[in-house]
């Protein structure tokens, strides 16, 4: 059987594919970004198809809409294939190419993509909830960088509701910054109402899973962060050790060693946070951890102040509770069953509190 490796080079206007057989590219088309005119192509094919697409804004669409149209679909990491992109000549078609040549060698890493319809508007309505809290803080900081020009201090309560706002305005005597500040509170009035928007659809979207009301239940997690968490991960088959979870969230330790020293002896492994995290899902599990150590009465607390009784850094500790907390959440996912505290007392759950540099 034929076997052809299929480079694609997406953009939002126009698509260009390499096409592989035998280690030579045999033919290559410059398409419109739509499903009909690459299924086009893909089913004039007559053999085994494996195609490559870097991951991008179209990404998922692509993957959910073309995975059937071939027998392997990788949408592949961009980062990852930087110094081979970066050498000698560069456009379309040398991108395309390279991508083909690259996923027959087997070179590419795999970017995850959810086949289901539901789950991927469930990522999309998170991402946009994030975007549109992260714009009302943004007008916050507006309106109080506003006041400070002015030497004039607001309190949190006159930025947030419209009546103790318009009793503020009406005894201000500055109407330069009355004036401006009525401005700057039709965006932030904008932004909170889209919020709210966001904030139901989620709670919809994310009350048809079991598992997001399990977690919404530990210490420290709440709706929000449940959500995202499960919007990110989407299953938890896709880890084979916990220590790939805890990376993919930003939490795990990367070990990193090379050259000797004076004696020739290696120099010892430093181990750090990896920088390539996905940043949402990191600010939701250490949020969810710093909220469980502020509360009392539970069993991350008590974890985290041993600890620090030990003589572990504080940030270092605060990293190990969400490990434990996000190991916690994986085995209750695996099992589709509430947190087992007594369990977890129990077990002696691994996790890494050496010194970070």
């Amino acid at each position: 059987m034929t076997t052809y490796y299929i480079g694609a080079d997406v953009h939002s206007n126009s698509t260009e594919l390499a096409i592989e057989r035998n280690k030579k590219i045999v033919q290559r088309y410059k398409l419109p970004t739509s499903i009909a005119a690459l299924s086009k192509v893909l089913d004039s094919l007559k053999g085994e198809k494996h195609l490559a697409i870097e991951e991008g804004p179209m990404a998922g669409w692509l993957y959910r809409n073309l995975g059937k149209k071939v027998d392997e679909l990788i949408v592949c990491d961009p980062r990852r294939n930087k110094l081979i992109d970066s050498d000698g000549d560069k456009d379309d078609k040398i991108d395309a190419a390279k991508l083909a040549c690259l996923l027959r060698g087997n070179f590419l890493r795999p970017v995850y993509h959810t086949d289901d319809e539901n789950r991927a508007e469930l990522k999309h309505w998170v991402s946009l909830y994030h975007d549109r809290v992260r714009d009302a803080v943004r007008n916050i900081n507006k309106i109080r960088s506003r006041c400070r020009m002015y030497g004039v201090s607001i309190a949190r309560l006159i930025v947030r509701q419209a009546k103790a706002r318009a009793q503020w305005l009406s005894k201000t005597n500055n109407q330069s910054l009355a004036k401006q500040l009525e401005l700057l509170w039709l965006g932030y009035d904008a932004t909170s109402q889209q919020v709210r928007i966001a904030r139901r659809r989620l709670s919809i979207l994310g009350g048809k899973y079991k598992i997001i009301k399990f977690w919404s239940e530990l210490p420290g997690v709440g709706l929000i962060r449940a959500t995202t968490m499960f919007a990110y991960l989407d299953t938890p088959w896709r880890f084979r050790k916990k220590n790939k979870l805890w990376k993919y969230a930003g939490v795990g330790l990367q070990r990193t060693a090379s050259g000797t020293d004076s004696k020739g002896r290696p120099k010892p492994a430093r181990l750090q946070l990896p920088w390539a995290v996905n940043r949402t899902l990191k600010n939701a599990i250490l949020g969810a951890a710093a909220s469980a150590i502020n509360q009392k009465n539970n069993l991350f607390k008590e974890y985290y102040e041993r600890m620090l009784e030990d003589g572990i850094m504080p940030s270092n500790a605060r990293h190990a509770v969400a490990r434990k907390m996000l190991t916690a959440m994986w085995a209750m996912w695996k099992t589709n069953s509430r947190f087992d505290e007594g369990m977890c007392r129990n077990r002696d759950t691994q996790t890494t509190t050496v010194s970070l540099r």
